[in-house]
């Protein structure tokens, strides 16, 4: 691919680096501006209305970050920085908490952050450390592990944020049992549906990692957030252009021929006219490199004998 590279490898790496450049400015901008928009999500909405509830029943809010390890991947955090509200939420209103973890590395960051929300709060007598648990490394034992503190605590409140699988809709149903509100959210696709049937709310897609940037503030969150979509904008209006573009061109020469090719960067003379199609229009030629100019490399096979024995599937 290298001659294709040279010929039309700069409109990705253009693109790239605008989209680079579009996060890193506004990035800045949430720096220097606080007050950034963000559209409110309807899910954020429940938090306070779930925490006041189970405060009015004396009953407590249960949390899960998830199955992930959060030296992963950031979806864990992501559900630990919306947890750290809740827990913030629910420190004023000297409800308790329980929270949940897969693995230990999760409840080592998570225990920490909730004694730190107590403690900027001035309630860190309130701060209870058998509030953030770890349960199982094991996913139904995790599951089975879970649903037993819901069922025996009768949590007011739920909320499933993170990376889930099998388990959720045990947990959901488990908890939809004792009339907790739940609030959920999952990466996993597949994972969506069984919570949008047994939750209150459920944040979708992208959601998830706004209501983070929403509730956080925090700069880099929050200029990301924006960036990305400035990207999502921008990828759309280039889509559009190109197929006005591509369709205006296949329009106005469909009918006609062509004497001119495109070869290696530029237009050769063709010894004969050919119909005008697809393949000739400029998007076509920008994006779609030529297979006859790959590089390929010859390697040259060994005989049975002689090829090393060990090593892995």
């Amino acid at each position: 691919m290298g001659q294709n590279y040279l010929d039309n490898g700069w409109i990705s790496i253009l693109i790239t680096l605008a989209m680079v450049f579009m996060v890193l400015l506004n990035i800045m901008r949430a720096h220097n501006v606080k007050d950034l928009f963000i559209r409110r999500i309807a899910g954020l909405n429940a938090i306070d209305e779930a925490v006041g509830r189970a405060t009015e029943m004396g009953r407590p809010v249960l949390m899960v970050p998830g199955l992930t390890d959060t030296t992963v991947n950031a979806k864990t955090m992501q559900a630990i920085n919306i947890f750290a509200y809740v827990s913030r939420v629910a420190a004023r209103f000297a409800n308790p908490i329980l929270v949940c973890c897969y693995n230990a590395s999760t409840y080592t960051i998570a225990q920490e952050i909730i004694r730190d929300v107590y403690q900027q709060e001035g309630l860190i007598d309130r701060y209870d450390v058998d509030s953030v648990r770890f349960i199982s490394d094991r996913q139904f034992a995790f599951a089975a592990g879970v649903a037993g503190l819901i069922l025996r605590e009768k949590a007011a409140a739920t909320f499933f944020m993170g990376e889930f699988y099998a388990e959720s809709l045990i947990l959901a149903e488990t908890a939809n049992s004792v009339g907790a509100i739940q609030v959920a959210s999952s990466t996993e696709m597949t994972q969506t549906p069984f919570f949008i049937a047994a939750c209150d709310y459920v944040l979708i897609g992208d959601e998830f990692y706004a209501a983070s940037a929403f509730l956080t503030r925090h700069p880099v969150l929050v200029g990301s957030l924006i960036g990305q979509d400035w990207c999502k904008l921008a990828i759309a209006g280039l889509i559009a252009i190109g197929v006005a573009a591509n369709s205006f061109q296949l329009a106005g020469g469909s009918h006609n021929t062509t004497s001119k090719a495109w070869n290696e960067g530029k237009f050769d003379t063709l010894p004969k006219p050919k119909p005008f199609g697809a393949g000739d229009t400029t998007l076509s030629r920008w994006l779609n490199p030529d297979p006859a100019k790959d590089i390929k490399i010859e390697r040259p096979q060994l005989p049975p004998d002689q090829i090393p024995s060990g090593g892995g599937n």
